[in-house]
């Protein structure tokens, strides 16, 4: 079953996942099922590098400066990295 990222929840990177950054972006390889994601803006790698740092989504974005007529395109892009265990929900009381 495919999980609905929602903009208020709290995500972070997955522990098992590293970031090398590229010119286009980023690469995110996952240690565990060793999937290859290519991030392919460096606006998106800037989120997915925010999650922790941010209560939910729709302020992470806000942080990074996307604008809001963009926060439905980064949510479903957020979507596919949540579906390979690329990003991973945070529980809401390690929020701070």
């Amino acid at each position: 079953m495919r999980r609905v990222l929602m903009l208020d929840e709290a995500w972070t990177l997955s522990p098992s996942v590293a970031l090398r950054p590229e010119p286009f972006g980023a690469l995110a390889y996952h240690f565990g099922n060793r999937k290859l994601t290519f991030l392919k803006r460096p606006e998106l790698v800037a989120v997915v590098r925010a999650l922790a740092d941010h209560p939910d989504v729709r302020t992470t974005l806000e942080a990074v400066g996307v604008p809001e007529p963009q926060h439905a395109a980064y949510a479903g892009a957020l979507r596919g990295l949540a579906d390979s265990d690329m990003i991973r929900p945070r529980a809401q009381e390690a929020v701070a």
